[in-house]
């Protein structure tokens, strides 16, 4: 009795979180146990370099950013306290995951965005109309087609690392610090 009670309590507050952000829900997968290591160490983005990317990618109330990759979630915390976006991160990290949630309650945006421990690669990111990213070169080549494969008008911005030979619409350069955009492209026929 005690489980199952334990089991609802825990079902009701997922769906409670997301009936808070409905726009979220058919969006996202259910978070997946950590199957492999991170590809990357952790490395925390400036805050300048977070500004920087989303201005460029003009996200905005009606924007859904999918971080990948999210780390301590201050590209998402940043864009739904600053602009009213809603949005995800996505890391395999459940420690990564831990400190997004605590940043996101600190900064009283958890009605806006979540945290998914789950594998970047195995998601569905069609729902997003943003995607950022601070992976490494071969990372951002092995998304790449998945990227290209998105709704035609998603906008996707790296901090550091550019995606090949797929030409960025802009590159910033931030105290050193370099920032790509791209927009995903009308499909030829």
């Amino acid at each position: 009795m005690r489980t199952t009670r334990s089991l609802f309590t825990a079902l009701a507050a997922s769906a409670a979180l997301l009936s808070v952000s409905p726009g979220l829900q058919a969006q996202t997968q259910a978070p997946a146990a950590a199957s492999r290591a991170p590809d990357v160490i952790f490395v925390p983005t400036p805050q300048e370099v977070v500004d920087a990317m989303l201005k460029a990618a003009k996200v905005g109330p009606d924007d859904v950013l999918y971080d990948l990759g999210s780390g301590n979630g201050i590209i998402p915390v940043t864009a739904a306290r600053e602009f009213g976006t809603r949005g995800v991160g996505f890391d395999i990290d459940p420690e990564r995951i831990s400190e997004a949630n605590a940043n996101a309650r600190q900064n009283k945006v958890t009605d806006k965005v979540k945290f998914v421990q789950a594998d970047l690669f195995e998601q569905d990111l069609s729902g997003a109309t943003v995607i950022s990213l601070y992976l490494l070169p071969s990372l951002n080549l092995k998304l790449r087609p998945k990227l290209l494969a998105l709704k035609p008008g998603t906008r996707i911005v790296s901090h550091a690392f550019d995606m090949g030979d797929w030409q960025p619409d802009q590159t910033i350069n931030v105290n050193g610090r370099t920032v790509y955009f791209w927009t995903v492209p009308e499909r030829k026929s």
